[in-house]
């Protein structure tokens, strides 16, 4: 074989191994392939190996497929009160249709990014300070409603925005400091007086129910006493109704006794009275009945 001939052997060598490689392409797992023919669209190619014509079709693209974060860059904003804040946020995205944010959109990411910050500044512009600085989830929720409307004609989901960062001016952060060590103070003092209410009013209500038990106590005294005074009274009653009766009878019969002597009075005693024993004649007598007896 002459030279020439090996020369136009490598050479169609060399063209097909150059074919070979440029009609084979791999599409990774969560990407999505271009192909245009001629700079017109052809198909959009799914994962795994996959062959296309070399000097025909062309890889344009690869699109990922997965969720994204775009940072939007931080901007002042202009409340509704007229105080600049600094705002800056974050929007998460996946693409729903890889030839639309092919063609439909020439830059996505600068389109997203301008079009949060102006409806940021839209959104934030109808609200005062205390509502931008308060209501974060409706910011969020706002925002991800108007730029999924948006980007949906471009292929794009935009699945939830978050605004990282809302920052008023330092004279205002300052402001707002003292504002909440006031109102904490504030709060403070409030609990400190609300806990010493409530002490006086555990105390005071302990005194009472103190002073409740000792007259309880003290009524319970006086009953038991009295009872006791009472069931003195009646003993000494009946001991009176028992004996005194009828030593004031006796003691009145000496007294007539007595009487009746001191007249020289004869006075006739029944050896059945009590009077017998009280003269001490009792002995006297049952000696005088003994002797009787032995007659």
């Amino acid at each position: 074989m002459s030279t020439g001939a090996i020369v136009v052997v490598v050479i169609l060598a060399l063209l097909f191994i150059l074919t070979l490689a440029k009609s084979i392409t791999i599409i990774h797992q969560a990407q999505r392939g271009i192909i245009e023919r001629f700079g017109r669209y052809k198909e959009t190619l799914e994962p795994g190996l996959r062959f296309i014509i070399p000097f025909i079709d062309s890889l344009v693209a690869r699109v990922d497929m997965r969720e994204t974060v775009l940072d939007v860059e931080p901007q002042p904003v202009i409340t509704n009160d007229n105080v600049t804040v600094t705002v800056d946020a974050v929007v998460y995205y996946y693409v729903t249709d890889a030839k639309a944010v092919k063609y439909e959109v020439a830059n996505f990411y600068i389109a997203v990014s301008k079009l949060a910050q102006t409806n940021l500044r839209n959104l934030i512009g109808e609200m005062s300070l205390d509502e931008t600085l308060t209501s974060r989830e409706r910011i969020n929720a706002a925002l991800r409603t108007t730029l999924d409307e948006a980007t949906d004609k471009w292929g794009v989901k935009v699945t939830r925005v978050e605004v990282k960062e809302i920052e008023p001016p330092h004279d205002i952060t300052d402001a707002m400091s003292k504002q909440m060590k006031a109102e904490r103070e504030k709060r403070a003092t409030i609990l400190e007086a609300e806990a010493y209410r409530q002490k006086q009013i555990l105390m005071a209500e302990g005194d009472k129910q103190n002073a409740i038990l000792v007259a309880e106590g003290a009524r319970q005294s006086a009953i038991l006493r009295a009872e006791g005074e009472a069931k003195a009274i009646e003993n000494v009653s009946t001991a009176a109704d028992k004996y005194f009766v009828g030593n004031a009878q006796l003691l009145k019969q000496l007294q007539v006794t007595q009487a009746s002597l001191e007249n020289n009075s004869k006075l006739v005693v029944s050896d059945q009275s009590k009077l017998i024993n009280v003269l001490g004649l009792g002995e006297a007598l049952r000696e005088t009945k003994a002797a009787d007896k032995k007659k």
